[in-house]
Parts: C-alpha cells; structure tokens; sequence
C-alpha cells in the first residue's frame, strides 16, 4: 500500500509458517525465536498459548523466548485479553523501535533511501534523480543521505539499525547504449563491488540484491498479498522485471537472476520475437514522449504524477499502454505454461491509477490469446507502490536477521 504501515498479515499466510515448526533443542533458539517474530509479524500481535499451539513449543520454552525477546526490546505488551476462564490473555507485538533497516535503491534514473523501523513504517526517504548512473555519485548519496536519515533517530533507536540493503540491477554496464549513458561511466560499475563501498561506510551489515527480485520481496513482506503461496511479480521502471514467489517464499535461483522477466521472449510490434524490457518499460515511454516534444523527465522526478493528459487521450500514452500491456499479457500466458502460478502482480514507477489501466490493459489481451489447456492466473495490482525496490532493499537485513526468511540477499 503506498500510505501508511506497510504489513500485511491474515491468518493463512500465517498458518502457511507452521510447516516451520519450532523445536524444543536448546542448540535452535535462534531459529525458534525467528519462528516466534515471523507469526507475531504475519498475525500483528499473538499470546503465548497461541504461539505454543502453532508451533507445537512446549508453553515453557515459548515463555522463555517471549521474555527474552521482550528485554531485547523486540516486543512489546498489548492489553491483557478478558473475558475468558482463567488468567488473562497478554498479546505480544514487534516493537516499532525495535530495529531500524535501511534500503537503497540504485535505478537508472534515480536512486532512493529509505529508512524504515520493525513494522515497516516508513520513516524518512530520500530521492536523487540522474541522467545516468554513476558509481561516485551514488556513494556520496547514500554517505550523505545516510546522515541525514540518521540525524532524526534518537542515539538508542540508532544503535537498533540492523543493516542496510541494496536494491539495483545486476551487470549495470550492461545497459549503457539503452539508457543512453556514456560507456566509459557505466563501464566503472563492472570495476566496482558497491556492496563493498557501502559497507566501508556502515557498522552494520549490507546485503545486495536484483532490484526486481527486491520489489517483489517488498510486495512479499510488505504488501497485501493475503493467502497467495505462488506468485510471479512485474515491476515496470525505467526497464520492466520481475520476480517469482514459490509457496510463500522469494525465488531468486543461485545466482540470484531468477525471475528475470524482463528478457522473456514476447511479440514484437511487427510480430517478430522481441523481449519484455523493449516493449514494457518505461524508457520506450519516454523515447515515445520525446518524439512527441514532450518533456518526460517527469516520469523519473515525479511518479506519481505523469505529464500531460496521460490519463484521457494522449496518443503516446495509449500507445504504450496497449502494446506494454500485449507484452505483459503474453508473458504472463508463458509463465503459467511452466508454473500453476495463482496471481501475476504488477506494480510500478508510476501513479496508482496508470497501474490500474494498465492491468486492465493486460487482462483485456489476456482474454485475446489462446489459452486452452492453461489455468491463467489472476492479474492484480500490486500493493506497495512506487517505492517497492527500495523497501524490498530494507526487508533484506529485515529477513535475513530476523524472521523465517521470505526472502533472501542474492550476495552477501
């Protein structure tokens, strides 16, 4: 959801955690007390007899972990519960303050940071749009963006920041002649280990991952995506993306480039096979727009509010929502030919109600293709929004330190 506390939770994405049952081993605290924060996360608050009964932990080790998470200041009391027999109920909850994550998203237009607490509150952000990319103009935003995120913590919530996580694509230098930056700038990144530069300039660990795969770990922790176990995910920015969940975790493949919709195979405007990313992203937008002498640059600074009057009859605009929506709708046809997904998700760099039209877009070309023998899975919009990269960036430390991980760092 784009406003407000980014969680999700119902009881079967929750009974979905049970096949992580705990164990009463000693040599598991660990595992166990991650068991008990991912239930208490999915559910929003829990007792202990109700965690005991999910788990199948015994009340007393449920007990000790409870409490020891409670000193720690990871969780907090709620009001007792009456009305029953017996003692009250006292319900736990994650404690806001009780870790901070940092995301970093590294676009090829814009890079962003954002600084949320253990709900997934967002609480600060900051954006730098660019023409291109560069590795020294990154580092000096984040070193500086970082100071400024940090400088509205008090000194105990700062010492909760559990890591930061980037979000950005894979073999960057690759995309020079696309993105319409110079060789010599965009070959610097095939140099550099960025996730090195930046943990020189953190105390905290620092994971990396593909930015599609982020927004789909994003839309996974975060988003609204209710009891849905299987998944695949389109995330439509500067190039189109993507991500696979598979019962209820984030697929990302060893070497962490599954899911990489953007190169799929889809027909081209003269029928010949082209790939995702040439038909569906945003670039082709804007090199639509600037033929037109339309300035674009707002499609970067300002996502949620495009130029002109996208929204009723811009040629331009219809143009790519039509054939975008043909690409997505084709791609989502292929990938139900493998996986028996249950939903495609597709959000985006872009206002929430161009989402919309184009979901309606693709379901209308979906309903053109031939599907016999397929079970095509629902097309829906996705639930964080614009900022989804760099908050699947955050829920990397997120998940990796504490919870049964949704999701994983490709490169740590």
């Amino acid at each position: 959801m784009e406003n407000g506390p980014l969680r999700h939770g119902s009881p079967e994405v929750a009974a979905a955690l049970l096949h992580h049952r705990g164990t009463n081993q000693s040599g598991m605290r660990d595992q166990n007390e991650r068991l008990v924060l991912s239930l208490v996360q999915q559910h929003g608050s829990l007792a202990k007899t109700e965690i005991a009964r999910m788990t199948r932990l015994s009340a007393q080790t449920v007990s000790v972990i409870m409490r020891e998470l409670e000193v720690e200041g990871l969780l907090v009391r709620q009001a007792p519960m009456r009305g029953k027999v017996g003692q009250p109920s006292i319900p736990m909850a994650l404690n806001p303050d009780g870790a901070f994550f940092i995301g970093l998203k590294i676009g090829r237009r814009s890079a962003e940071l954002v600084l949320i607490d253990f709900l997934g509150n967002l609480r600060g952000m900051l954006q730098n749009s660019y023409r291109y990319p560069a590795p020294r103009e990154i580092l000096d935003f984040v070193d500086s963006g970082m100071t400024r995120l940090r400088a509205g913590l008090k000194s105990g919530q700062d010492k909760r920041i559990a890591g930061l996580g980037i979000a950005m694509p894979f073999e960057l230098w690759n995309w020079a002649d696309t993105a319409g930056a110079p060789r010599e700038v965009m070959d610097q990144w095939r140099r550099r280990d960025i996730r090195a530069d930046i943990q020189a300039l953190c105390s905290f660990p620092v994971y990396l991952q593909n930015d599609a795969t982020a927004a789909c770990g994003a839309e996974l922790v975060f988003g609204q995506t209710g009891n849905l176990r299987d998944f695949i995910y389109f995330y439509i920015g500067a190039f189109a993306g993507g991500g696979v969940v598979l019962n209820g975790r984030l697929y990302s493949g060893p070497t962490g480039n599954a899911g990489a919709l953007g190169s799929m195979p889809v027909p081209g405007a003269d029928g010949r096979p082209t790939q995702l990313i040439d038909v569906a992203s945003l670039a082709i937008l804007e090199k639509a727009l600037n033929a037109r002498g339309t300035d674009a640059s707002s499609l970067w600074t300002s996502p949620d509010r495009w130029p002109g009057e996208w929204s009723s009859d811009g040629p331009a605009f219809d143009a790519w929502f039509a054939a975008a929506g043909a690409a997505l709708a084709y791609a989502i046809v292929a990938s139900s030919s493998v996986i028996d997904f249950e939903a495609a998700v597709i959000d985006g760099w872009m206002p929430a109600e161009a989402r919309r039209k184009l979901v309606d877009a693709v379901r209308n070309s979906i309903a053109a293709i031939d599907v016999e023998g397929l079970r095509i899975p629902d097309v829906l919009e996705g639930t964080v929004g614009i900022h989804a990269r760099a908050l699947g960036g955050a829920s990397l430390p997120l998940s990796e330190r504490f919870l049964v991980g949704a999701t994983a760092p490709a490169r740590a």
